[in-house]
């Protein structure tokens, strides 16, 4: 079964309740599974067990370098789990939520108040919850962003249940008038304490939550960035982008996320981008979403959106474009650690 294949049959799944592709069904066997069973408790003796400090908060309202603040802010909220959170990391400028929001104050030239509601081992069933406390707080915000996926693949959740947990809070997001970008499932195979033949299969297991996530999101309003093969190379290569755990980004590691889904955000809000083809391979002509889900998976930076068809072309089901965006002018910069500590919080 392919990989848009098996996005659809998750995704379908989610949709109408049914389970989907078990994890371990999906590549199949009771002797794979011992041998994952048994690499996985090798895996959790290797990696050091999270500290109980909570990552710096993130609800306040953040003015890039130039930009007044007199003017009013926008909104944003950051929902999901320790990527989204921003654990590793010790310095609330440091956090990704920061430095999105320094990114964005410098493209629109406002200042931007975020409000970060990201739980350290969240999975997908928790962002209902993180919801009710937005709309506990009265907070409505122009655009939403969600990192979620790693702790449901190493939990073994059966990938239809977290995708519909999903879907269903980009359309009550969507609903609330809320631009929704969701950085899909990371490449779990690029984290070094995790042996073979684990590492393979959680490659395996993260791409195919990603293109699931991203048949959901698309469907229900919303778009996603793919984040694993962007971060997996550059993390092979350059272990400074892991924090002290090596299991988590540092805050050079937030920055590389934070620079792919910058432009997306940016161009939700109405501010303009660069787009291109995903890679020499693909095209943005509109396609069918999931397979737009499974080339994202692969590729790295990859946006996908809903679309209309072009001219002629008709087909039952959501279409969907999968390009990669870049922003404009000095926002190109905006997510380095040298942006973000010039920087001021309010």
């Amino acid at each position: 079964m392919s990989r848009a294949s098996k996005a659809r049959k998750i995704a379908t799944a989610a949709a109408y309740g049914g389970g989907g592709l078990g994890l371990v069904g999906a590549l199949g066997g009771a002797a794979l599974a011992g041998v994952i069973l048994g690499e996985t408790r090798v895996a959790r003796r290797r990696i050091p067990v999270a500290d109980t400090d909570p990552p710096p908060s993130d609800d306040t309202t953040w003015t890039a370098t130039g930009v007044s603040s007199a003017r009013p802010p926008i909104r944003i909220a950051l929902l999901g789990d320790s990527t989204a959170a921003g654990y590793g990391v010790h310095v609330d400028r440091e956090t990704p939520a920061a430095q999105l929001a320094v990114g964005i104050s410098a493209a629109a030239r406002r200042p931007v108040h975020v409000t970060n509601v990201a739980k350290v081992g969240a999975e997908s069933r928790e962002i209902g919850e993180q919801l009710d406390r937005l709309e506990l707080m009265r907070y409505r915000p122009e655009l939403a962003v969600i990192m979620i996926g790693a702790n449901d693949v190493t939990g073994r959740t059966r990938p239809a249940e977290p995708v519909r947990h999903l879907e269903q809070a980009v359309r009550r997001l969507r609903a609330n008038g809320a631009e929704v970008v969701v950085g899909t499932c990371p490449d779990l195979g690029t984290i070094r304490p995790v042996p073979q033949p684990l590492r393979w299969y959680a490659r395996r297991l993260s791409r195919q939550m990603a293109a699931a996530q991203t048949v959901a999101v698309v469907r229900a309003g919303g778009r996603t960035v793919s984040l694993g093969d962007l971060l997996g190379p550059l993390f092979d290569e350059r272990r400074e982008l892991f924090a002290d755990d090596q299991f988590h980004p540092s805050a050079a590691g937030y920055a590389e996320a934070v620079r792919a889904i910058l432009p997306s955000c940016l161009d939700a809000l109405g501010l303009r981008t660069r787009s291109r083809s995903a890679s020499p391979f693909t095209t943005r002509r509109a396609k069918p979403v999931e397979k737009a889900a499974a080339q994202a998976a692969a590729r790295p930076g990859s946006e996908v959106a809903g679309t209309e068809p072009h001219g002629t072309q008709r087909r039952r089901g959501p279409l969907a474009q999968l390009r990669r965006r870049r922003a404009r002018g000095a926002t190109e910069q905006a997510a380095d650690p040298s942006a973000v500590n010039m920087a001021t919080a309010d």
